[in-house]
């Protein structure tokens, strides 16, 4: 199987799974607010962001580890495969048992985090739930990534989202029938144990030799780079959790739980267009891991980042306009609530968050598919610095809003122009001039976009809710798309991309690549 369609079976995989994941978690959010309040939901998202920041004990071992795999995997080095493997179980089973310890550490203190505590019961039970959801899970990673490295994603994804519908299913149940939040909470750890040893299961059939014991030491120079990885990732791994997963922290401390509850809304949506564009991504950093551990010319590596970064616009700039003109809409129109609903500056600032950070994807898969970790290790510390103290200043002006301004500025401040230039320093050996130039003229172009398409969207005045959410989204999905391909239609990019799209229609896919 070549990379190509190796990439494009992980892709229609994880579209699939993710489009029945997102279908289902809406509907288990709505049985979830027929049953429970607000503050629940503000609780489960303070309590998800608390496990995220002590998540911090992975010390960015996966990321190092995985680059590690490919050039083995690429060229069959089965022993050097199995070396690997067993340093990455002994590290996670250590991981898993640090976090589970942080966490229980942790109880006396998680109440500060909120500006008063809800008449919630078992509420410390529910915590160690969350808790033991977290720290159990990397029990079972290396083998999961061991199939992802190998281009075999679909198969772990495939697992994945079975078991994440029959979980929600389990979920509804038990929200109707008990109202119970407690069981809520320990189904989804019944259910994270069952799919990781399933997965594990997977794993060795498909790689019998992972049960073989004659397994040798990791050679010292390979060691040494994977520690130097690791501690380069640590950085990256504080100031990605910093930046994007203590909103809710500081929501539920300087606003309060209840607007805790009304952004994990909003973070639902905007994280379910995440998943689906991750997947893209991910589905093909596999490949340009071997594509760059193949020794390839650089050119090739650099067509085609010009090409991703493209379609990552494209993407990233549609659900932006998309997220400005129908969040609100959508939401009401869903929850039944206008309750539920932040003002429009609130809702701009989580959209140019969504967009900053979605922009950067295509530069951060290049990076971690060629392993270049080490050589913006101390950004993530600028970025921490500046998010934290830019949004707690804020918020104490500005509200929920402040506290993703901050985001905002953090990014724009820091990485937005330390990360590309890494990369083509220490990777493409080239000028990144090129790459700003079109960041700058995506950016534009998205941005006059949106004012239009919200411009159109504001003549519309149709009292049934759903009509006039109809009428919207059918001119945010068009008239976006319809100025992109008048600009770009002609670019080297688009027409890759359509030829491609035209292979895979045509079934020539297999006879190319």
């Amino acid at each position: 199987m070549t990379r190509t369609q190796a990439s494009l079976k992980n892709l229609i995989t994880a579209f699939i799974g993710q489009a029945l994941g997102i279908l289902i978690n809406f509907i288990a959010r709505r049985a979830f607010l027929d049953c429970l309040d607000e503050q629940y939901l503000g609780i489960s998202g303070l309590f998800s962001n608390i496990l995220t920041v002590l998540s911090l004990a992975e010390l960015g071992v996966g990321s190092a580890l995985t680059f590690a795999l490919y050039k083995p995997l690429a060229e069959n080095d089965i022993p050097l495969i199995k070396s690997l493997m067993r340093f990455y179980r002994r590290a996670y089973n250590a991981i898993g048992t640090a976090v589970l310890v942080l966490a229980v550490l942790f109880v006396p203190v998680y109440p500060w985090f909120m500006d008063e505590v809800p008449d919630i019961p078992h509420l410390t039970a529910i915590y160690l739930l969350y808790a033991a959801n977290t720290g159990v899970s990397y029990f079972f990673t290396y083998k999961r990534s061991l199939i992802i490295c190998d281009q075999k994603r679909y198969v772990a994804t495939a697992y994945h989202y079975s078991f994440y519908l029959a979980l929600n299913m389990a979920q509804i149940a038990v929200l109707y029938a008990t109202r119970n939040y407690l069981l809520f909470t320990a189904s989804q750890l019944l259910f994270t144990v069952l799919e990781n040893i399933a997965v594990s299961r997977a794993a060795d059939r498909m790689y019998p030799y992972l049960k073989e014991k004659d397994v040798l030491p990791l050679p010292s120079e390979l060691l040494g780079d994977i520690k130097k990885n690791i501690k380069a990732m640590l950085m990256h791994k504080i100031g990605g959790i910093v930046v994007l997963s203590t909103d809710n922290i500081l929501i539920s401390k300087l606003v309060g739980i209840v607007s805790t509850g009304i952004y994990s809304n909003y973070y639902l949506i905007t994280n379910a267009l995440e998943k689906i564009i991750a997947q893209v991504f991910t589905s093909i950093t596999a490949g340009v891991g071997n594509l760059n551990a193949a020794d390839e010319d650089k050119s090739k590596l650099m067509t085609s980042f010009y090409r991703v970064f493209f379609m990552n616009f494209w993407v990233i700039g549609f659900s932006f306009i998309c997220l400005v003109c129908l969040f609100n809409p959508f939401i009401c129109l869903w929850l039944k609530k206008d309750s539920l609903v932040f003002g429009m500056d609130t809702v701009v600032f989580i959209s140019a968050v969504f967009f900053l950070t979605g922009m950067r994807k295509t530069v951060l898969t290049y990076r971690e598919a060629a392993g270049a970790f080490y050589y913006d290790r101390y950004k993530p510390i600028a970025e921490s610095i500046v998010n934290i103290v830019v949004s707690v200043l804020l918020a104490r002006v500005m509200g929920v809003s402040g506290i993703f301004l901050g985001t905002v500025i953090s990014t724009l401040t820091v990485c937005i122009w330390v990360e590309p230039y890494v990369l083509f320093k220490h990777v493409f050996k080239s000028s990144p001039k090129k790459y700003f130039c079109r960041l700058l003229l995506y950016t534009a172009v998205t941005v006059a976009v949106c004012s239009l398409t919200y411009s159109v969207c504001g003549l519309i005045s149709i009292t049934s809710p759903l009509w006039n959410f109809i009428v919207r989204a059918t001119v945010s999905i068009l008239l976006p798309n319809l100025i992109f391909l008048a600009l770009f239609g002609r670019t080297e990019e688009f027409k890759f991309f359509l030829k491609l799209i035209r292979d895979i229609i045509s079934g020539k896919l297999r006879k190319s690549s």
